[in-house]
């Protein structure tokens, strides 16, 4: 019987181990940058290296073109781990998807940083690129775990009066840090990303304190509307399955233009695999799909 992509993909995943129990968090950042690094250098982008309200920030520019759109991205990571280097490939391929400059901003981590570091910052990144010219209607935010991340920062912008994007996307978000879903449950022994125990400890290391019903910290207890359209997609074997599908119920019902899409034996932030995965490939084009769609919407709202 022939072996599918998703179960190479998964019996790496069990290999690779980066939450084994001894492992400091040190080498966890490590070891996640180290994964990524073996599906070698991003393709076909140019690669830029800044800084945006004093924090690091790489550019993916598709090669050979002077993108009008942005999309202002958030890496994953669990508010602990991750970076710019640990999602280069995926950031890439979204900006050649998109065709579109994509700015990975490299927020304060956590347990150094605390809730709400990651928020402050990605609010400042945000207003930094509006502030910078960068028009709304040319710009969008997303992430993976930095998906609750995204919203959060929406939320916040929000409430400062700050214009939204035209659109914002989610991938395999984390928008309820409470650790309650009912898929923490019924998808543990499926996802082997994320083991329940050791979430809800990741998010404890994230709120240094703080409480998880905390809106901004868990976006799904928040009010949700007045945000752009969204689209979110997730696994059907992720933990956090239910994260996405209570959010999109409760973004409907704030009247929320929100797309929700649940993918079969996908597992948590399978899209980072496409180099050998093609539904990851199948699904970054549907978001850069999304993205596409929404400036152009934008783009004849103002001209009319």
């Amino acid at each position: 019987m022939s072996v599918e992509p998703i179960d190479q993909v998964i019996e790496l995943l069990k290999q690779a181990d980066m939450g084994r129990e001894g492992l400091s968090l040190e080498d966890r950042r490590a070891s996640m940058d180290a994964m990524a690094a073996a599906f070698g250098e991003p393709q076909g982008v140019s690669r830029d290296h800044t800084e945006i309200v004093g924090r690091p920030a790489q550019i993916f520019t598709p090669e050979g073109k002077q993108p009008e759109h942005t999309l202002l991205y958030f890496h994953g990571g669990g508010y602990v781990m991750g970076s710019p280097n640990s999602h280069a490939n995926l950031t890439a391929r979204f900006a050649t998807a998109a065709d579109a400059r994509v700015i990975s901003f490299d927020y304060r981590l956590a347990p150094e940083n605390p809730f709400p570091a990651a928020v402050e910052d990605g609010v400042a990144a945000y207003k930094a690129l509006l502030d910078d010219g960068v028009s709304p209607a040319q710009l969008a935010v997303g992430g993976l775990c930095g998906g609750g991340l995204t919203f959060a920062t929406l939320l916040k912008a929000r409430d400062m009066g700050l214009q939204m994007p035209a659109a914002a996307i989610g991938l395999s978000p984390w928008t309820d840090l409470t650790g309650t879903s009912e898929t923490y449950k019924t998808r543990a022994d499926a996802d082997p990303m994320i083991e329940p125990a050791g979430i809800v400890q990741t998010g404890q290391e994230y709120l240094g304190g703080a409480s998880a019903e905390d809106p901004l910290a868990s976006p799904l207890l928040a009010d949700l509307k007045g945000l752009p359209p969204l689209f979110l997609q997730v696994g059907d074997a992720e933990v956090l399955l239910d994260d996405s599908r209570e959010f999109e119920k409760k973004a409907r019902a704030a009247g929320v233009d929100c797309k929700l899409e649940v993918w079969d034996r996908m597992i948590h932030v399978w899209h980072a695999f496409f180099p050998m995965l093609p539904e990851g490939e199948q699904a970054i084009d549907g978001l850069a799909a999304f993205l596409k769609l929404r400036w152009r919407q934008e783009a004849t709202a103002q001209a009319i």
